[in-house]
């Protein structure tokens, strides 16, 4: 398996994304499961029908680009709303990043790393799940420490290097759409219907200086690259854990809405929480 991650790595995007197209097809059709969480998803949050089909062949390239992104050439990125980043840094504040599963996420910390991250203090840190398949693992592990890019293991230790890193000025990059184990999170609105939320965002982005902004890394048509796109987020998150949550999942449903074709309505957000964790 690691002499394929390696050998795709240096397929050019475009062919990348066209076998991810077809793979993203097969699992679709081959799936009641994850067919029906894709349709279901979708009109729940008020999404056409073919819309929700666009997104699986979208869900496949997020897979298939992944060898290029950890193992090979850079790809071309653009960023709009920098202006929001460097407004936070002249102000000496941390950066928490909120991001959906939405485009490709993995280009956002990579794209701020990049363009940031050597500066003294501004590296992106990360929560990091090490994989249970050994390959993969060391794989993952490996295109995750870059230049400008640390990562934090999903325990109390980490939580606490991720209030230090914003502390201290860098950026910390979350996703607050995933289900997080039972017991580190509240049931709040996604779409008019409960799922269960982590509540670590909203008690991150209670940090002293510290910035929210949102961000999402658009996957351009025909190979071309991405587009990381950053905006404020605009409200302050109050300390009531439910109302916070709601206004964490009212922002990742606007981001959605920007392009719904490139959310995973595959991930099972509405499932029970895991017994379990360390945070």
């Amino acid at each position: 398996m690691t002499f394929l991650f390696r050998f795709f790595s240096y397929w050019p995007l475009w062919a990348l994304h066209a076998l991810g197209s077809a793979m993203g097809w097969v699992v679709f059709l081959a799936s009641g499961v994850y067919r029906r969480h894709v349709m279901a998803h979708a009109a729940l949050a008020g999404v056409s029908r073919w819309v929700a089909l666009a997104s699986v062949a979208q869900a496949g390239k997020m897979v298939a680009e992944l060898p290029r992104l950890w193992l090979g050439r850079p790809v071309g990125v653009e960023m709009t709303g920098a202006e929001h980043i460097e407004a936070a840094q002249a102000k000496g504040h941390g950066i928490l990043f909120l991001t959906p599963h939405m485009g490709c996420f993995e280009i956002t910390a990579s794209a701020y790393a990049a363009r940031y991250g050597s500066q003294p203090g501004r590296s992106m840190t990360v929560l990091f799940r090490p994989s249970r398949q050994a390959w993969l693992r060391q794989i993952v592990a490996t295109a995750r420490q870059r230049p400008g890019l640390d990562t934090a293991p999903t325990t109390l230790a980490g939580v606490k290097q991720l209030v230090k890193t914003l502390r201290t000025g860098g950026a910390v990059g979350l996703l607050p759409d995933q289900v997080p184990p039972a017991g580190q999170g509240v049931w709040a609105p996604f779409f008019g219907r409960p799922a269960y939320t982590m509540t670590l965002s909203a008690r991150l982005a209670r940090t002293s200086n510290t910035t929210v902004l949102l961000a999402w890394g658009e996957r351009r048509s025909w190979g071309r690259g991405f587009v990381v796109h950053v905006l404020p987020f605009g409200q302050t998150l109050p300390v009531e854990p439910e109302a916070a949550c709601t206004l964490v999942n009212s922002a990742m449903e606007a981001l959605i809405g920007s392009s719904p074709s490139q959310y995973l309505w595959g991930y099972n957000r509405y499932k029970a929480p895991r017994e379990g964790g360390g945070t």
